[in-house]
């Protein structure tokens, strides 16, 4: 695998070895980040069940801000902090070894909000209900969710979110989500209310 664009381009990555990751096709990554290409700079991104980090790793090649990844897999994990170092961006990076509940929580109590969020979990995982609730304040109200699943099968995502697009390139498909428009203004008039008891 190879970072497509951006301050990386044409660096090689690794990939974790098994069957336990599935990484992201180049080409798929190229056409994904063509459609995020205004949203990434400046960026803060989440990279949940992150595998290589190749997600997250184009998107700081590009000028996003800072990206945090996540898996519980040890062997990923390790091959996550190789191709960080190996591109220079350790400063820009947080990794965590562990569940995605376990991650959730751990940014939630620390407040931390997300521009864009890559979503890959296992294909048969397609109930996102929990992932999502627990999610959402993580995602600022004008963030975006991707989520990466198998091409004609439905992901189940709840309420709280709404499908903005969908793509399909071979075999990968791509859903995007947005906060709902009531949720989001129920979490602003929250905000505005704490801020006026200051």
């Amino acid at each position: 695998m190879r970072i497509i664009a951006g301050s990386a381009r044409n660096r090689r990555i690794e990939a974790p070895e098994g069957k336990h990751t599935r990484p992201t096709l180049d080409r798929v990554r190229e056409n994904l980040f063509n459609i995020l290409q205004t949203r990434i700079y400046a960026s803060v991104v989440l990279d949940l069940f992150a595998g290589s980090g190749a997600l997250s790793l184009e998107a700081l090649s590009r000028g996003a801000r800072s990206a945090v990844m996540c898996d519980i897999d040890r062997n990923a994990n390790r091959v996550e902090r190789m191709n960080t170092e190996s591109l220079g961006f350790t400063d820009r990076t947080e990794i965590y070894c562990c569940d995605w509940h376990t991650a959730l929580k751990k940014l939630q109590d620390r407040q931390m909000q997300f521009d864009l969020v890559f979503l890959d979990p296992p294909y048969v995982m397609t109930d996102l209900r929990a992932v999502l609730d627990r999610l959402y304040p993580c995602v600022r109200n004008d963030g975006l969710v991707i989520i990466e699943h198998e091409a004609g099968k439905a992901v189940i995502t709840g309420e709280r979110f709404k499908v903005c697009d969908e793509r399909r390139w071979g075999f990968c498909g791509m859903t995007f989500l947005e906060k709902t428009a009531e949720e989001s203004n129920q979490a602003e008039n929250s905000q505005d209310e704490t801020e006026g008891m200051r």
